[in-house]
């Protein structure tokens, strides 16, 4: 098996992966917090997990993976409170729509979905160490973590706890960054509707740090090879999570590499509903935008870089998905020839170990699309210079069909080509879209003319079209 390497967040470099188990590689990601519906930034966050499930695949791995379902915390009790609804009734529809994203960007689906309020049980029992190691404190019925108690807060974040005041407490479950105080575990209820559990250390509901240490232990009995999460959680949450899971099991390994992924900007901006930069999949959907497309920009980028989200990139990664989609359509029409005849097992190409060696790379995407344009390029000049034999196009496939486990962008039925007065037709509809000013419509209509291969051209006699 080849040698993985990862950036390590607790310790700022990068890595030699080594998971603790042979047969398996266990992760955990923060998921959604499910109150609406998943804006970019989420979504980005979501595939970078399956960028990393993808490869750890490609690799040889069998992943073990999670990604929680945060369905209680202030905001949706507020929601659910206003609308009248249980956290239960409030929550579902939220988790729905969370499902269809996933399906819709073609993300993997992973071994287990805890949501919080399952994982009452194993919040109470943390807390139960916590206490018989003093770090816990109670005052006005709830519970607090005393972090000045434990020896290795801030080693994640490298933040700096000595001149914290010790005893000064946040009560809410978001708070802002930098902001060094004791966190609460466990939350007496304040107000009238809000939910509560009865336990044995008396009634409450969790606070937000605490739900992801439990379901992490739930679901694994004890921690994980790699936690991830977008960069914004490191500091309280992630910094919470150990503090929590280390101080109630000291002689347990919680985290061996943090992975973070950085922050998505829109127009160069973080993202606001004031700005009028605030996108969910359904947004773009709605403007006409593939999901092929969308999904490509979103991995294009390395995950421990900021990526700023244009409909100019858009268009690009519109570019981009064509230009590969339209040499494998190629690939295809030439296998579908008479005469040839295609290879379906044993298979070599060599070429994927590069593939691999650039994702072994701290998940180096840039140079394995590098990679993949180049193997695009070499193909359409191999195909340029006319007859290509079976077992050759069986390879070039193969190898593409690699690819698109990574990328899952591509689709390989092939599909006979459209009639010229089709084609023509669906150019004369384009027109009169934009005449009417529907746009919408028009960038749909453009979008397959993309997908068939086709380039519009503006001449002296007129509009013209061409096949690439």
């Amino acid at each position: 098996m080849r040698e993985v390497r990862f950036h390590n967040s607790l310790t700022g470099n990068k890595e030699v992966f080594s998971p603790e188990f042979s047969d398996r590689v266990r992760v955990y990601s923060c998921g959604p917090t499910v109150y609406n519906f998943a804006h970019l930034g989420n979504l980005r966050a979501f595939l970078f997990v399956d960028l990393l499930r993808r490869s750890l695949i490609a690799f040889g791995y069998k992943p073990d993976m999670t990604m929680n379902i945060t369905d209680i915390d202030d905001k949706i009790i507020r929601e659910s409170i206003a609308s009248g609804k249980s956290i239960q009734e409030f929550t579902k529809p939220w988790i729905q729509s969370f499902q269809e994203d996933l399906a819709s960007l073609n993300i993997q689906k992973l071994e287990h979905y805890p949501r919080a309020t399952d994982s009452i049980p194993a919040m109470v029992e943390i807390i139960k160490h916590l206490k018989s190691r003093d770090l816990v404190y109670e005052k006005d019925g709830s519970l607090y973590y005393s972090i000045s108690k434990f020896k290795g807060y801030g080693k994640l974040s490298k933040i700096d706890v000595s001149g914290m005041k010790t005893g000064t407490r946040y009560d809410t479950d978001e708070y802002e960054k930098d902001d060094v105080r004791d966190f609460v575990l466990w939350k007496f209820p304040k107000q009238e509707g809000e939910p509560s559990w009865e336990t044995d250390i008396g009634s409450g509901r969790p606070g937000w740090h605490l739900e992801c240490s439990a379901m992490i232990r739930d679901v694994y009995g004890s921690g994980v090879d790699i936690h991830t999460g977008g960069v914004d959680l490191t500091f309280p949450h992630h910094e919470n999570e150990i503090a929590q899971s280390e101080g109630a099991y000291p002689n347990e390994s919680f985290v061996k590499y943090w992975l973070h992924s950085e922050h998505l900007l829109v127009n160069g901006e973080k993202m606001a509903k004031s700005k009028g930069n605030f996108f969910t999949l359904r947004d773009l959907v709605k403007e006409g935008a593939d999901v092929r497309h969308i999904r490509f920009l979103l991995l294009a980028a390395h995950y421990r870089s900021k990526l700023n989200f244009t409909k100019e990139r858009l268009e690009e990664a519109e570019q981009s998905v064509s230009r590969i989609q339209n040499c494998v359509n190629r690939l295809l029409e030439e296998s579908s020839k008479p005469g040839i005849i295609l290879e379906n097992s044993n298979i070599q190409t060599p070429e994927w170990d590069g593939f691999l060696d650039s994702l072994a790379d701290d998940l180096n995407i840039s140079k394995f699309l590098a990679l993949v344009f180049e193997t695009v390029k070499e193909t359409n000049h191999v195909l340029d210079g006319g007859s290509i034999s079976g077992p050759e196009l069986s390879k070039k496939l193969e190898l593409f069909r690699k690819i698109d486990s990574i990328l899952g962008v591509l689709s390989f039925e092939w599909k006979q080509e459209t009639l010229d007065s089709e084609i023509d037709e669906i150019v004369r509809q384009r027109q009169e879209a934009r005449k009417n000013k529907d746009f919408a419509k028009a960038d749909r209509l453009r979008d397959k003319l993309n997908e068939l291969g086709i380039i519009l051209e503006d001449t002296k006699e007129g509009l013209r079209w061409k096949r690439k």
